[in-house]
């Protein structure tokens, strides 16, 4: 679990901002996916890690745990959500660079949601001091060499807002469900103060304000697509966990920069047939639950007016006690559209 920690930064500044010169959705690109699962009816298996390889034993183990995923033979597709590494160890190039080789042993295409230990924290001293937006801009040229693909042996090509300079953010459909990868992180989406600071810089202010605007298009595009193509459920992929219950009593403060988000997320639910999924890492522990039901804390919290029925967040387990990956099946005939396994690691 990562520190929260109180920013200065105006809530309402913040929001007024992204309120702003939001850009409109662009039009729906042709998903450029392979066809592997990809037609009306057909059912799709996907596997799900994130946090992880955190500290020496997980990375000494990372690469039986691809090696495993690579042997199941149900998984088609892999989803890492974010934190490549724990929250107290250096944001380093070889450190960047032996995940990256790993990432590219998986046998199936695998897309990456960039995480909050990989940049957003690097600015603490035991992180290496790192500039974030640096590491950021590392991260993006080392992870997304070739925008417009995803990783793996076989990677598959997805619509990304690459031209937006955000080649993580990336769209793509299997088995009648539009996928969404968003790179929302912790620490308040960025907004966290960094050493020595009492609140946020301009710079870091700007790159909050331009991701998250990205995420809120990409959130646009892809139920219009969705509702475009007549899809049975949205699934969405992320590091962040906007709606934390390991944390009581959540602060307002430590959490504003996700409320334009969620109302995106809010409205755009709301308005689909079918059912929503949001896949989270970032709090470590297995749970799933409907964060904008009727009497959840949630919906004043972020100012969302009316409950949200038919959205469900699932986060994975992560961390150092991690000891398996989640398994998730589509079956566009059943109408929950989705289910899962929690996987046991082997070794």
């Amino acid at each position: 679990m990562k520190a929260r920690r109180r920013s200065v930064l105006s809530a309402g500044a913040i929001l007024a901002a992204l309120a702003i010169g939001l850009p409109a959705s662009a039009a729906a690109a042709a998903n450029q996916a392979d066809n592997r699962g990809n037609g009306p009816g057909d059912s799709y298996t996907f596997a799900v890690i994130g946090d992880i390889p955190y500290g020496a034993a997980q990375i000494a183990r990372f690469p039986q745990v691809v090696q495993q995923i690579n042997n199941d033979p149900q998984v088609q597709f892999v989803d890492h959500l974010g934190d490549i590494k724990d929250g107290s160890s250096v944001c380093s190039d070889e450190y960047f660079a032996q995940v990256k080789a790993q990432f590219d042993t998986f046998a199936d295409p695998l897309v990456y949601t960039i995480g909050d230990n990989e940049w957003t924290d690097c600015h603490r001293t035991n992180n290496g001091s790192y500039n974030p937006l640096e590491r950021l801009t590392k991260i993006r040229s080392l992870f997304f060499p070739q925008p417009g693909y995803t990783l793996g042996r076989h990677p598959a090509k997805v619509t990304t807002q690459a031209a937006q300079g955000i080649p993580e953010d990336v769209r793509y459909t299997r088995a009648d469900v539009a996928f969404a990868a968003l790179h929302i992180v912790g620490s308040n989406n960025s907004l966290a103060p960094w050493t020595g600071n009492t609140g946020p810089t301009p710079e870091q202010t700007a790159e909050v304000l331009n991701r998250t605007a990205a995420v809120i298009q990409s959130i646009h595009d892809t139920f219009a697509q969705a509702r475009q193509d007549h899809n049975k459920s949205v699934v969405l992929l992320t590091q962040a966990d906007m709606f934390d219950p390991t944390v009581p009593n959540a602060a307002y403060s430590d959490y504003f920069a996700f409320q334009p988000i969620v109302q995106a997320i809010a409205r755009e639910s709301a308005d689909f047939h079918g059912p929503v999924y949001l896949f989270n890492g970032d709090s470590h522990v297995y749970n799933d639950d409907q964060p904008l039901a009727a009497g959840s804390q949630w919906l004043s919290f972020y100012g969302v007016s009316k409950p949200v029925t038919n959205l469900t967040r699932v986060t994975i387990d992560g961390s150092t006690g991690v000891k398996n990956y989640l398994r998730v099946a589509i079956n566009p005939h059943d109408r929950n559209v989705l289910s899962w396994t929690r996987v046991p690691f082997t070794s």
